[in-house]
């Protein structure tokens, strides 16, 4: 038999409970355990005046803001309706049905005033970091780093050559948020100083964007996101925001060590990398911080047309010389000079040089240097380095770093972060911060479902 018509009757008192209405298997259940937000009124107090009406409490903001980067909600204005409807939002922020929620503006205006001015989200980041190590999931051996370009807001139309800004007068007291950022950023070694190649296209909207077709498709305009991670459980130690390009990731990577080093008090073993951190310079700082580097060498010492390679060369360092498979010995200088050289250019490579008179009649000339009368091999400073990223390059500890990988895949399809909302290093800045977050709080849900491991 056909049931009777529902319908919605109003009832003068309800009995109801979000508590109840929250599944226990839920994501926003097993996050709550970890979200602790303690600090954050007393981390603010100095940026709030004493006097006035009441704000919107920051606790609030912040708990709505992790709601939207872990559920992959870009918009506040949607985020603002989601969380009016959704029992399980409303009791992740600690609202009650009656309670009004904020307007989208506030989370405006607080990020670009107090939370930005005392470093808000970098504190919540480091906060749940913290959190992770407490729960066991960071050993603290083996890192890996990566970096991963995400699209700016801003559009190929509304851009100019570099040589157009160049001319133009800008003043720095009316131009929008983001070029004065970008003004700002001229000499960070993440942004304008990061490299001396001027972008073909400068935005007009967002112009510390990198204009890159680094992704072998259309170029468009871009920053890249930057982690340092932890491989036993792939926690995100630290986030750096830089343009999308190679100098400002490998130095982002540098940034990161330091800071986890001061932050957290941790040195690792190892560091696994892709080919783009192979260069010299970042190999032998790796060394330096008694770090092995579990990093493919960026070698062009190889040569196609079938003869010898640099490695065939024998390096001794007692006499800074090579010999050549002909043993002949290649060196700096053939005469003494009168003020000692280093012998070491601009760009870090020292040059041995074989005799002419050598090659001229060695029986192997033409399987060396067939088309110059001598051959001449180069060697960077830090060379021992690379020697040593060359033995290492293929252990177990270099195919981690395949777990960053996975971190900005699960960034982009799950958490829809493919395209920043915000504008400037900042605005940047705060999304990868934001994302980071709540990637690891989704980490410690599924590692740590049923309660935490402290005592």
């Amino acid at each position: 038999m056909m049931g009777s018509k529902q319908e919605a009757q109003a009832a003068l008192f309800y009995e109801f409970s979000l508590e109840d209405h929250v599944p226990p298997d839920h994501l926003l259940r097993a996050i709550d355990r970890f979200v602790d937000l303690s600090s954050i009124r007393t981390y603010l107090a100095d940026h709030y005046s004493h006097t006035g009406r009441p704000s919107i409490d920051p606790e609030l903001m912040i708990r709505m803001l992790l709601v939207g980067y872990c559920f992959g909600i870009r918009s506040e204005r949607r985020l603002c309706e989601e969380v009016y409807l959704n029992l399980a939002y409303r009791w992740f922020c600690k609202l009650d049905l009656s309670d009004p929620i904020p307007d989208h503006s506030t989370f405006s205006k607080n990020r670009h005033g107090r939370f930005r001015d005392c470093d808000l989200f970098r504190h919540l980041f480091e906060t749940v970091v913290a959190r992770c190590m407490a729960e066991g999931l960071v050993g603290g051996e083996t890192f890996a780093t990566d970096a991963s370009i995400i699209q700016a807001d801003a559009n190929k139309q509304y851009s100019a050559p570099k040589a157009e800004w160049e001319t133009a007068q800008i003043d720095p007291a009316a131009v929008p948020r983001a070029v004065q950022e970008y003004l700002e950023t001229l000499d960070d070694a993440a942004f304008g100083a990061a490299s001396e190649v001027t972008p073909k296209f400068t935005s007009f909207s967002d112009p510390a964007s990198q204009w890159t077709g680094a992704l072998k498709g259309p170029a468009f305009f871009a920053y890249s996101t930057n982690y340092l991670i932890d491989t036993d459980h792939a926690i995100i130690l630290d986030v750096e925001a830089t343009r999308a390009i190679r100098p400002a990731e490998v130095g982002a990577t540098q940034t990161m060590l330091t800071r986890t080093r001061d932050r957290f008090d941790l040195f690792p073993d190892r560091l696994a990398a892709d080919t783009a951190y192979g260069s010299g310079n970042m190999l032998g700082w790796l060394v330096d911080q008694d770090i092995e580097p579990h990093v493919p060498v960026i070698d062009k010492s190889d040569r196609k047309d079938g003869t010898f390679s640099n490695l065939e060369f024998r390096y001794d360092p007692a006499t800074d010389e090579y010999t050549c498979p002909g043993g002949k010995p290649l060196k700096k200088y053939w005469r003494k000079m009168r003020t000692p050289r280093t012998g070491v250019s601009k760009d870090g490579i020292k040059r041995y040089y074989a005799s002419k008179t050598h090659c001229s009649t060695c029986a192997l000339k033409e399987r060396c240097t067939p088309n110059k009368d001598a051959r001449i091999v180069s060697r960077h400073v830090h060379e021992a380095a690379r020697d040593q990223a060359r033995q290492i390059a293929k252990t177990d500890a270099s195919r981690r770093r395949k777990k960053v990988e996975m971190l900005f895949a699960h960034l982009k399809k799950i958490m829809r972060l493919d395209r920043l909302r915000l504008r400037g290093p900042n605005g940047a800045k705060d999304e990868f911060l934001l994302a980071a977050t709540a990637q690891n709080l989704r980490k410690l849900a599924k590692l740590r479902p049923t309660g935490p491991a402290m005592a």
